[in-house]
């Protein structure tokens, strides 16, 4: 897909779905007839997440991280052809998109979200409208859209790339069709390796609901099913218990709103658990959500989309989701994989093996 390509995707597609919130046409044709043929991403296309997705800072603050691994993908010669929704104001539930077109549906069912904040971000990749699109994720803000969408998402390691967040809550994302589609984000962002080998079948631990969320069942069947193919394949072979964490929800609550202190016990307890796990495994695996795409008035009261998510954000984990598969009523799952802090690369690759057993049909 070249960038014209891209450009004629948005708009046949986009007054349907409503990903994008600006579409920077001319702009997009202007740097892509003067990039460079020899830069490693030369021509590539993609979106990024939010009005402030490229400017050097928004009024808000909230742009910095997004706006750093876009100046690096420019730099890298990609092209960006536009801004993707998030969340409008009115409403307190984040996993939602509000684009130039109205509410942001999603690509499988028109009537349900794609989740947020990173909405119009998986909307994009998803429906082949960007080959990879920025994110940014404080609760799950990549994952759950990428669930719900059925494509990867990773959020990296908290602290890995800069980001204005002064709860150190939120880090840099990246959407893409696949996982393997990724490398290219890592080339150009990190100041790493693009790949880094991993040995199969790697040591994982299993959990349906980390030992406190309540996950819809059939929701949990599709990860768990994906997780069996996965032992049948010899991509994965069980390494241990699944772990019991606290409930994080009042402890991300408490950080959040500048509290810090009434958050330590509980993230310090998580921590013990989680470095004890990653003491003998490499990668966890749970659901990427408790719940599948909700309608467009909200997932219900205390329904959190982000419960299986945000205690990583406050452990500081990488973690990403592939399509896992299908609930009964057509509405996408994903799987969730952790790996221990900084294995950011390694992550990618151990999602690569796996989705190379899980491939889906996009919408």
């Amino acid at each position: 897909m070249d960038v014209a390509q891209a450009l004629e995707t948005i708009g046949r597609l986009d007054p349907a779905l409503s990903a994008f919130v600006e579409v920077w046409d001319e702009r997009a044709r202007a740097q892509w007839r003067a990039v460079d043929p020899g830069l490693p991403l030369a021509g590539l296309p993609f979106a990024v997440k939010g009005r402030s997705g490229i400017r050097p800072r928004s009024p808000s603050g909230t742009g910095g991280a997004r706006t750093y691994a876009a100046r690096r993908l420019i730099a890298a010669g990609a092209v960006p052809v536009g801004s993707t929704s998030v969340p409008g104001p009115g409403t307190y539930w984040q996993t939602w998109g509000l684009g130039a077109h109205g509410p942001t549906r999603n690509p499988w069912r028109a009537d349900r979200t794609p989740g947020g904040s990173s909405a119009g971000s998986a909307v994009a990749v998803a429906t082949g409208m960007a080959r990879l699109a920025t994110g940014s994720d404080g609760a799950g803000s990549v994952r759950i859209p990428a669930a719900w969408c059925g494509v990867f998402g990773l959020k990296t390691t908290n602290g890995l790339l800069p980001s204005p967040d002064r709860t150190g809550l939120a880090s840099a994302g990246v959407l893409t069709p696949r996982a393997a589609d990724a490398r290219a984000y890592l080339r150009c962002v990190f100041d790493s390796p693009a790949e880094a080998p991993v040995d199969l079948p790697l040591r994982a631990v299993w959990s349906p609901d980390l030992g406190f969320a309540a996950v819809d069942p059939e929701v949990a069947d599709v990860a768990q099913a994906a997780v069996d193919r996965l032992v049948a394949a010899g991509v994965v072979r069980p390494a241990g218990p699944a772990p019991a964490l606290l409930d994080p929800a009042d402890a991300w609550s408490a950080v959040r709103a500048g509290r810090a202190a009434a958050g330590t016990a509980v993230r310090e307890e998580n921590d013990r658990r989680l470095d004890a796990l990653f003491a003998g495994a490499d990668v966890l695996l749970t659901p990427a959500t408790p719940n599948r795409p909700h309608g467009h008035d909200g997932p219900g009261p205390d329904v959190y989309s982000t419960a299986m998510t945000w205690v990583f954000n406050l452990s500081g984990h990488p973690a990403a989701s592939i399509p896992a598969g299908f609930t009964s009523d057509g509405c996408p799952v994903g799987l969730q994989l952790v790996a221990a802090r900084g294995a950011d690369v390694s992550l990618v690759e151990m999602a690569a093996a796996a989705e190379e057993r899980l491939i889906t049909v996009g919408p």
